[in-house]
């Protein structure tokens, strides 16, 4: 069986483990359905073994890392909040073990924060990571060798993956399965765990709509929402204007000043971040152009173009899970 072996220690993110466990064990079920065999085995790994206290209070078993029985198909750190972080990271058992279990494994990888850990034994310099976004800062001051990509849910990298913050790894584990199964059966998982959509590594840790609306100070937060859920509405700044209720002029000030984006560009980047999500499902580009707002589809193919560098049919032919209709545009 494919072992996936999880880091753990002191004040732990109990999540970063329960959830891509939970994909893993999901897997396990949907091949048993197809009566196919279970391909993987989680391992709860530690330094010194035994229960590990997470930081919700609750308890995992581990083994220690020396007696992990055979080798380790997936090793995957998980993350913490700064000072039981701090620890891992110099724990001595754990810079001597790391190198060498991961250097025997198939891919290894962290899950929010543990890139960290990762770091500290040098495991991660010349390569690109995602981790919390709360974080970004710090672990580039930290590594400089290692180059952080904030926007990024999770990244794929040869034998490397590394995970933006907590749920993410969830989004982590679904592409693995994808990877070593099918897609077919990564999409039955996430069904079964009630998630909105299988989110692509490239999607943002945070969409601009988001971001807008997590300031409190925001004044803009309602009409944000609205905008959200109305993203094929007329979106212009007269629009816009009259339904927060200032005139144009009061409007693209204040708006800009609350954004730090203007309301075009911010209307745009919420259209097209909305359109790559819809393309990865494989709708054809005058369905996805009309439900963004960006019709006809050769306004929304050069809108795409020009902000991500590739045609949309393209980028969905890449992203994709099923098929998409024949259309004539990208």
């Amino acid at each position: 069986m494919h072992q996936v072996a999880f880091i753990l220690y002191p004040g732990f993110e109990l999540l970063d483990i329960s959830g891509p466990a939970s994909v893993f064990n999901g897997a396990n079920r949907a091949l048993g359905q197809r009566g196919r065999p279970a391909f993987y085995k989680v391992v709860p790994l530690s330094a010194q073994g035994g229960a590990v206290d997470s930081s919700s209070g609750i308890a995992l078993e581990t083994r220690p890392i020396a007696e992990l029985p055979g080798k380790a198909g997936t090793v995957l750190v998980v993350g913490a909040e700064r000072e039981p972080l701090l620890q891992a990271m110099a724990d001595p058992v754990l810079r001597s073990m790391l190198p060498r279990l991961t250097a025997e494994a198939g891919r290894f990888g962290s899950v929010c924060t543990g890139g960290f850990v990762l770091a500290a034994s040098g495991l991660l310099d010349g390569h690109r990571v995602a981790t919390h976004w709360d974080a970004c800062e710090a672990f580039a001051r930290a590594f400089p060798r290692v180059a952080v990509e904030p926007e990024a849910l999770y990244r794929a990298e040869g034998r490397l993956w590394t995970s933006a913050g907590v749920t993410t790894g969830i989004d982590m584990a679904l592409a693995m399965v994808a990877h070593d199964l099918d897609a077919g059966i990564a999409g039955e998982v996430a069904k079964r765990l009630v998630l909105y959509a299988r989110r692509p590594g490239y999607q943002s840790q945070f969409s601009p709509l988001l971001r807008a609306q997590a300031r409190g100070d925001n004044p803009f937060g309602d009409l944000i929402g609205w905008m959200q859920a109305n993203l094929d509405a007329p979106l212009d700044v007269p629009s816009l204007a009259a339904r927060a209720g200032l005139s144009e002029r009061s409007f693209h000030r204040k708006f800009t000043a609350a954004t730090g984006e203007t309301p075009a560009r911010f209307v745009e980047t919420a259209r097209l971040d909305a359109a790559r999500l819809l393309l990865s499902r494989g709708l054809p580009l005058k369905t996805v152009a009309a439900q963004v707002g960006l019709s006809p589809a050769p306004r929304f193919a050069q809108a795409f173009e020009r902000r991500f560098g590739i045609t949309p049919r393209l980028f969905r032919d890449m992203h994709m899970n099923p098929p998409a209709e024949a259309d004539t545009v990208g």
